[in-house]
């Protein structure tokens, strides 16, 4: 079992392209212990919904094969709804089964998957595709 800590929240900043955001770590309920990072971005533009989802997870290496993302998602719906979303996008890379495979058991469907602009940080990094998983929160 996971709890959701909220760590912190991150303003706005429409200059950076930037929305405010929650931080939460998921934290083991028995032994207490942070085992990765989930995000929530309250806002929702067309770059979050092309490419950089609303919801993003990172299961730190040792807990991996938990199912801890999966289960971190479940749990921020709650707070998705409070804000008043109905729908949620997620974005991964191709070649991330593991993250392909969360959406998948939370019940996302896989829209396309999209080239990105070259404009875009994440293109100057590296990343050439995402895949985009539209949750449906009802």
């Amino acid at each position: 079992m996971i709890e959701l800590v909220l760590e912190r929240i991150t303003p706005a900043d429409p200059a950076a392209g930037r929305a405010m955001t929650e931080h939460y770590a998921i934290v083991e309920t028995v032994s207490g212990q942070s085992v990765g990072t989930i995000r929530l971005r309250l806002s929702d533009t067309d770059d979050i919904r092309l490419y950089a989802g609303h919801v993003g997870y990172r299961v730190n290496e040792a807990y991996r094969g938990n199912h801890y993302a999966q289960q971190a998602c479940m749990l921020l719906k709650a707070r998705a709804l409070e804000h008043g979303f109905s729908e949620l996008w997620i974005t991964c890379d191709p070649d991330n089964w593991p993250s392909r495979r969360t959406c998948e058991r939370i019940g996302a469907r896989l829209v396309e998957i999209i080239d990105l602009p070259e404009e875009l940080d994440m293109y100057q990094d590296g990343e050439r595709q995402k895949c985009r998983y539209l949750w449906q929160l009802d």
